[in-house]
């Protein structure tokens, strides 16, 4: 794909920007959701990448989401005021301190622990509500969730707090240990809700599988009949397989662009000159002797973005590396005579978009079409 960004100079956009497509993301989106309706799995569409942009929340409901996620109470206030009216889901474990709030903005939320469990009733019961709860249980990947065998006694307690309605049971994985979603793991999930149904005699109709990580596994084939939830981030704003973060069938990968502008170009060397010690943020960078070479530097920096998690869009440029404010890239290779002032693209991968939609110091431009 080729674009002229510096014949958008003229135009308000300035620098660093993150363009965002909604159409494409619409078109991911609804992909992901007729692959999972197909296998009987409800999506809970995850907009916490992008800080809840509302273009990008109302991409994904165009695309068919049956309910939108996010991980910070922030962000589903955001998703309100921009006229979304849910249901909303709390992924990330709500804290005693904010249990009003939680119950006021979001309809369902993510639990592991019988004190929020009670807070979050004495809240919802205070405004007259039954909040919704999915206890959530560890499966292997060892971030949130009770292990399996504590799993009973806590939807028996949380089944009688007042204003409380605990509605299934879910997990997470591939995220801070990596494990892969797998018929093992799925079944201990499945395995795990029915000896709580036995224990609680609830009908616990909510069986959340994962996230992205699990679309494999279900499209598949593999995965168990009952579980008929999934909170699906990146493989709907990426287009990729979180696996492996190869491109993910029926899905775009150009959903976002970061631009950034070019503040310096000379030719030099490729090894630093002098003794050297660790750099800004206490790393030890290696360099590799190329002889000199044609180097840029743009505005954008890692207090905007993983600077080793962005692709130029152009073939021939090479990312150095970067200091909170500057990205250094080499292009030697460019197709292009790049000059100061000229803008160069990048795709960015999941831990830079994220930083990128949270800076405030990039402009967030939408582009229709």
């Amino acid at each position: 794909m080729k674009i002229d960004y510096n014949s958008m100079k003229a135009s308000s956009y300035r620098t660093p920007r993150l363009e965002i497509y909604p159409d494409r993301i619409r078109q991911n989106a609804a992909a992901i959701v007729e692959q999972c309706h197909k296998a009987g799995v409800s999506l809970a569409c995850v907009t916490k990448v992008t800080s809840a942009h509302p273009a990008v929340a109302a991409a994904m409901v165009a695309g068919g989401a049956d309910m939108l996620a996010d991980s910070r109470i922030e962000n589903l206030w955001k998703l309100r005021q921009a006229g979304m009216t849910g249901p909303f889901m709390l992924l990330r474990l709500p804290t005693i301190s904010r249990a009003a709030e939680v119950v006021e903005v979001a309809d369902i939320s993510l639990n592991s622990s019988i004190d929020t469990i009670k807070a979050l009733g004495l809240a919802a019961h205070a405004i007259n509500r039954r909040h919704k709860v999915i206890i959530m249980v560890d499966v292997g990947d060892l971030r949130e969730g009770v292990w399996p065998d504590k799993a009973a006694q806590l939807v028996i307690d949380a089944s009688g707090v007042t204003g409380i309605e605990v509605i299934g049971m879910g997990c997470n994985l591939a995220c801070y240990g990596g494990v892969i979603p797998s018929e093992e793991n799925m079944k201990l999930l499945v395995d795990t809700v029915e000896a709580c149904r036995q224990a609680s005699g609830l009908p616990l109709p909510v069986i959340c599988g994962g996230n992205s990580s699990g679309l494999p596994i279900m499209t598949e084939g593999r995965l168990p009949d009952q579980v008929n939830l999934y909170r699906v981030g990146e493989a709907i704003v990426l287009g990729r397989n979180v696996i492996d973060r190869s491109p993910w069938s029926g899905t775009r990968q150009d959903t976002f662009i970061a631009v950034a502008e070019v503040v310096e170009i000379e030719t030099k060397p490729s090894l630093p000159i002098g003794d050297r010690g660790q750099d800004a943020f206490g790393g030890s960078q290696e360099f590799v002797d190329r002889g000199l070479r044609r180097r840029v530097i743009c505005n954008i920096g890692r207090q905007d973005v993983v600077v080793d998690g962005i692709t130029p869009v152009e073939e021939g440029i090479i990312v150095l590396g970067g200091s909170s404010d500057h990205l250094i890239l080499d292009v030697s290779d460019a197709a292009r005579e790049l000059k100061v002032g000229d803008e160069i693209a990048f795709y960015p991968g999941y831990g830079a978009l994220l930083a990128l939609s949270t800076s405030e110091y990039v402009q967030k431009v939408v582009i229709a079409g």
